[in-house]
């Protein structure tokens, strides 16, 4: 046997359908915000990627999928959504038509990290872009979209963690502060960020191995160096969130992970005790460079993205159960070869009237295919041999009442149908006659 590869997984027919309800959900939130999906090539030039040679994120530095194409292009498994999307907004000029593009996908990301609970190699993630505004209050839009969607999947006590990190004259003052103050404790500093010291000082903040030192506790916060404009668009932010009820917690270390994260960066945690101190289950900020920097106009941009496999795990422990059990019309118990051939036939009719069937394909007794017809949750059992066939008829059993009759067989899909719509067993289903 061929292994998977390790940090991939398989997703089970037994877990398919919990996939499915979650992008609906995805979708219909979207759709209240008018966010319109867009989908983006898995692999992408690697200049998409890797842009800048001071770019210290353990994305781009560590963790991507490189390789060399049969035509020596270097090409890169797409390891975050953002850019791909915005290559798509520039290439496609998105702008001409129209100047704000709300824009959301979803897909398989690729990162190699060590594999854990809810982190893969391969895994799916949910993001939205909105570019070409330069709004606070559609910061404040991004991450009121992302409460919704927690909310949605039954998760309670969403926290906003916010920071800014200031327009480009705030951040340069801050640099300078913080190359001074961590210069003093360069000895003390993990390899990576004696690294980070000379290429991008400001993602030493982000450090998990120097943090709880006690001069990283009193590096200087980068609050106190933001200017009147980034203070006030700042303060902005923070209001519209208390005009929508979002509670939120400023946090003066949180930076983010890419390095090309301007003004407001934030976090959305939810309260799991499973999760520990990793709880944090969505992500973004604005990016204000990032168009210019692939070639495209001047367009300010605001995004955030979901780890999908994380918010499956945080709906088993704390939400609610997104997809209900499988469930089918109509089982078809049919004793002998020409019953088997009139019950494919007459499955074919359910079928294309908007019924699900199925039927034993094994020959097994008649025990086991009731067993069958049980454990894909029939709501009807059809019944009919030889006999049945010379009288044209079958027994039908309604599964939900357990009441039996005879009908006659051309009248299975007009039966079924009947009592759907009586008993409104079929919210939803797409089935004709059906308010």
């Amino acid at each position: 046997m061929i292994p998977k590869p390790k940090g991939t997984y398989d997703v089970l027919p037994n877990e398919s359908r919990e996939w499915e309800k979650l992008e609906d959900t995805i979708r219909k939130i979207c759709k209240l915000y008018n966010y319109k999906e867009i989908r983006t090539p898995i692999f992408e030039s690697s200049l998409v990627f890797h842009r800048d040679q001071n770019d210290t994120s353990d994305m781009v530095t560590k963790e991507t999928y490189d390789f060399k194409d049969r035509s020596d292009r270097g090409i890169t498994l797409r390891p975050e959504g953002t850019a791909g999307v915005v290559r798509a907004y520039i290439e496609n000029k998105l702008y001409v038509d129209n100047p704000v593009n709300k824009l959301f996908y979803m897909g398989p990301m690729f990162r190699y990290e060590r594999p854990q609970k809810g982190r893969n190699r391969q895994f799916n993630q949910f993001g939205v872009e909105a570019l070409g505004s330069d709004s606070p209050f559609i910061d404040a839009e991004v991450i009121a979209l992302g409460a919704s969607l927690i909310r949605a999947l039954g998760l309670k006590d969403v926290t906003v963690k916010i920071n800014s990190l200031g327009d480009e004259e705030s951040r340069s003052k801050y640099k300078e502060v913080l190359v001074n103050y961590f210069s003093n404790y360069q000895d003390c500093l993990c390899e990576d960020c004696k690294n980070r010291l000379v290429k991008n000082p400001l993602r030493i903040l982000d450090c998990k191995v120097d943090r709880d030192q006690e001069f990283f506790k009193k590096a200087p916060k980068i609050n106190d160096y933001l200017n009147d404009l980034s203070k006030n668009r700042f303060n902005t932010v923070l209001k519209t969130l208390d005009s929508m009820n979002l509670k939120y917690v400023v946090d003066d270390n949180l930076v983010r992970g890419l390095d090309y994260y301007c003004h407001t960066v934030f976090e959305l945690e939810v309260d799991i005790p499973e999760f520990g101190a990793q709880n944090v289950i969505g992500a973004g900020g604005r990016y204000d460079k990032l168009v210019s920097d692939l070639g495209g106009p001047e367009t300010k941009g605001v995004g955030m993205a979901f780890g999908m496999e994380r918010l499956l795990l945080a709906t088993a422990f704390g939400g609610k159960k997104l997809a209900k059990e499988d469930s089918i019309h109509a089982y078809f118990i049919a004793l002998g070869e020409k019953a088997e051939a009139m019950a494919i036939k007459i499955m074919n009719i359910c079928r294309i009237g908007g019924l699900s069937c199925e039927m034993d394909f094994l020959n097994g007794s008649l025990k086991s295919q009731f067993k069958k017809a049980d454990k894909n949750n029939a709501k009807f059992t059809i019944i009919f041999g030889e006999n049945e066939l010379e009288t044209g008829t079958c027994n039908i059993k309604d599964n939900q009442t357990d009441e039996q009759e005879t009908i006659e067989l051309i009248s299975v899909y007009n039966y079924i149908l009947d009592k759907l719509n009586k008993a409104s067993l079929c919210n939803g289903c797409n089935v004709k006659g059906e308010k």
